[in-house]
């Protein structure tokens, strides 16, 4: 920082070249700073809240690809104490989505709120060094080819001058009013999809069963998922106001005659601790990347509410990114690795803002044709069994996968599972925050010319960014609890990137295995 950005800061501390600086302390940026500290990365997270004032949001829903994510931060059972694990979906009154066996070591959907999300995420991301500061709004930015200068104001403190933070890459996790985007004059483009939607935490006189059910009338639809606690997140949609601002007040009658037009009861709505409305939007910038300046979570895209995927998708985003930034600036990898953060993740956030979208589209369904296509999509989801499991893969996330260039193996770009290995399930060993190469058990690799990081010179050379890790005996196809699970098949080692997916595998030989580690650790 110039002497001139010092006395226009007030003495705010500046970010160092190969700093990181994160917009927004949502669940997205809280993930990405805590992983990158953890990396040895400086991180400077901005958010304009004041500290300690709650970021009241919607969200309640973790997937278990998500739980998976976390569970390679060692966060995961942690974060299922606070809430309520639900096996079964039910959209319509009739389909219902079986996540109860789910090849996940978390089969289920977690229903908590999202504040305990980000408690987890925060308390990691301060003991791994990153800093966050609160009451501190991004305000503009510009970049060269040697980093970002970032336009910052306290809110509260100093004497309200703009003050730039310089750092070497710029996440913009500020969600949808992303300041970042709109800095960088990107389009949002999309539309409103829904207006109107009431929401509310209440507590139900009658219990229903413990299951997230969404269910429409065609002039209102309703969602009704339980925390676990006495807590029910409790929501839908009316024509009769589809046009309300998010600022109209909300009478609880309005949403109790909601509930029951849509499920044929209220339960027994009762003492709602708080209400409100929202609109939906369907929306997705057209490049995630922009030089030195990366968007994840909803700066990026935003979703409707069908499914719960957006701060699931965000956090995803996250995952994908940290470990990619670190080994930028770390020096392992040239700056054309970031180039694949948009390939990869674009995608995905295009597909659920598909999926997610026709869900909201089957639950409002009005006239005849509309009828008729719910209908068709009940009968094909309950019966027709590859469709059952595309569909729930999508909405939990696990059934994503990235592309692979052309002739690549079968499990290129593929989520890996919770493989059992030598020293303990996969997920544990990536909390490293490195790459794993899973070899064949022992014996098996040895016989097949492997053998184990101290007979790989490759592996032994790149040991401080990789892991050695032999699969348990008798693990490999079959995964936990014997589901059917993608992994190496007998006399194959694989490459398992630090965001869970597999980046390469091949015959388990010295010279394959040197020829699979260099494209991704030289």
């Amino acid at each position: 920082m110039s002497q001139e950005e010092q006395r226009n800061s007030g003495g705010a501390p500046a970010a160092r070249p190969g700093t990181v600086v994160v917009a927004g302390a949502g669940p997205t940026g809280l993930l990405l700073a805590g992983d990158l500290a953890a990396a040895g990365v400086d991180v400077v997270v901005l958010e304009r809240r004041p500290e300690g004032v709650s970021n009241l949001t919607r969200a309640f829903g973790v997937h278990a690809r998500t739980l998976e994510i976390l569970d390679a931060r060692g966060l995961a059972d942690e974060l299922v104490d606070t809430g309520q694990v639900i096996r079964e979906l039910r959209l319509f009154g009739a389909i219902p989505f079986d996540i109860g066996r789910l090849p996940s070591r978390y089969p289920f959907l977690l229903v908590t709120p999202q504040y305990e999300v980000e408690k987890l995420l925060l308390r990691r991301a301060l003991e791994n060094g990153a800093v966050i500061r609160y009451g501190a709004e991004v305000l503009g930015l510009t970049q060269d080819d040697d980093g970002v200068a970032v336009s910052v104001r306290d809110i509260d403190g100093g004497d309200g001058a703009p003050y730039i933070v310089r750092a070497a890459y710029l996440v913009g996790a500020d969600g949808v009013r992303s300041t970042v985007r709109e800095a960088l004059g990107l389009p949002f483009p999309g539309k409103v999809v829904i207006r109107s939607v009431a929401l509310a935490d209440v507590k139900f006189t009658e219990q229903p069963e413990l299951v997230v059910r969404v269910h429409g009338t065609g002039d209102a639809f309703g969602f009704i998922a339980p925390f676990g606690d006495g807590w029910w997140r409790v929501g839908g949609w009316d024509r009769a106001h589809r046009g309300e601002p998010d600022d109209a007040p909300l009478e609880f009658e309005e949403l109790r005659s909601l509930i029951e037009r849509a499920f044929g009861s209220d339960y027994g709505m009762h003492d709602p601790r708080w209400l409100s409305r929202f609109h939906s939007d369907e929306r997705q910038v057209p490049e995630y990347r922009i030089g030195r300046v990366l968007l994840a979570g909803d700066a990026a895209h935003q979703h409707s509410p069908a499914g719960g995927q957006g701060m699931n998708t965000g956090l995803q985003d996250a995952a994908n990114l940290s470990w990619k930034l670190a080994a930028v600036l770390g020096g392992h990898a040239g700056d054309t690795l970031l180039e694949s953060y948009h390939a990869e993740r674009h995608p995905i956030g295009r597909a659920v803002l598909r999926t997610s979208g026709l869900n909201l589209r089957l639950a409002m369904a009005h006239n005849p044709l509309e009828v008729a296509l719910r209908t068709v999509r009940k009968l094909v989801v309950t019966h027709v069994r590859p469709v059952t499991r595309q569909a729930v893969g999508e909405i939990t996330g696990i059934g994503y996968s990235y592309a692979a260039p052309r002739g690549s193996h079968r499990l290129a770009g593929r989520r890996a599972p919770d493989l059992a290995l030598g020293q303990g399930r996969l997920y544990e060993v990536l909390r490293e925050g490195r790459f794993v190469l899973v070899l064949p058990p022992e014996e098996t690799a040895a016989g097949a010319g492997g053998g184990s990081a101290d007979t790989l010179p490759g592996a032994a050379r790149r040991k401080d960014r990789l892991v050695v890790a032999p699969l348990a005996e008798g693990e490999g196809e079959a995964g936990p609890g014997d589901r059917k699970q993608p992994g190496p098949a007998a006399g194959e080692a694989a490459l398992v990137r630090p965001d869970g997916y597999f980046a390469w595998a091949g015959p388990a030989t010295a010279d394959a295995i040197e020829a699979g580690l260099a494209p991704w650790l030289e």
